[in-house]
């Protein structure tokens, strides 16, 4: 679903200066990284530049030079497109530990859609150029690279699928899955408004939120202060399913 509204602010990022240490010991819990021993890992974080972004700035555009990866160290970003008229449509929200502009350190092709902050944000930026020369010395790396790209196809796979065959409470149920902590009992990490939820999922506000109206109803999921807890994890999964 959309929503409409001006296009956010570019911003000028701030580098900022960190501990390497920090760094490393950060990118070593990273898919791409986690098969490297951490000596391996140090030459990738010395090549990093932390970059900060206020909320509502765009980080990068669509069509902008696809020339790094982002890792996103403090706050939010929503990946987006948005359409002539201002319509908006959210593809994915990242926190921490996750990362975008995988498909540049292999193509260098142009941003294929907008990144912007949704809250005060910190993000690592690792140029093309260097990761490439660093992976000649670190082929796990490009394997860690190859595993990821994998994972991102499946989730879009899984992403049209349910679009074509979940109705809205499917669709919903699905995205709280998607977003949830490990375990019992699982919370929503990503405290993710209706309207949110609305723009990833191709529906209404109002749809949305009488499906997670059902779901309380229901006791599958209780919300308190607007954190979102799954409290039956096999009936929000059933309900996930396509009902053929």
């Amino acid at each position: 679903m959309v929503t409409f509204g001006t296009p956010p602010r570019r911003f000028t990022p701030a580098t900022m200066s960190v501990s390497l240490d920090r760094i490393t010991d950060f990118l070593s819990t990273l898919p791409l990284f986690r098969e490297l021993d951490r000596s391996a890992v140090r030459p990738f974080a010395e090549l990093t530049r932390e970059q900060k972004f206020a909320k509502g700035a765009m980080i990068v555009a669509e069509g902008d030079a696809g020339d790094a990866l982002y890792v996103v160290r403090s706050g939010e970003v929503k990946v987006v497109l948005t359409g002539e008229d201002g319509r908006e449509v959210i593809l994915n929200v990242l926190n921490i530990g996750d990362h975008f502009g995988e498909l540049a350190l292999i193509d260098g092709r142009p941003r294929s859609a907008h990144v912007v902050s949704t809250q005060a944000s910190s993000l690592l930026v690792l140029r093309r150029a260097d990761f490439r020369r660093q992976v000649e010395q670190s082929p796990q790396v490009a394997w860690g690279l190859m595993v990821e790209l994998s994972r991102r196809l499946r989730q879009a796979d899984g992403t049209i699928g349910s679009l074509v065959l979940l109705d809205v409470p499917g669709r919903v149920a699905k995205v709280m899955l998607e977003h949830a902590t490990p375990g019992e009992p699982a919370t929503l990490v990503k405290q993710l408004t209706h309207q949110t939820i609305a723009q990833m999922i191709g529906a209404s506000r109002e749809t949305v939120s009488r499906a997670m109206a059902e779901f309380q109803e229901k006791q599958i999921i209780s919300v308190q202060r607007r954190i979102v807890t799954i409290v039956d994890r096999a009936a929000l999964e059933a309900r996930a399913r396509p009902r053929l």
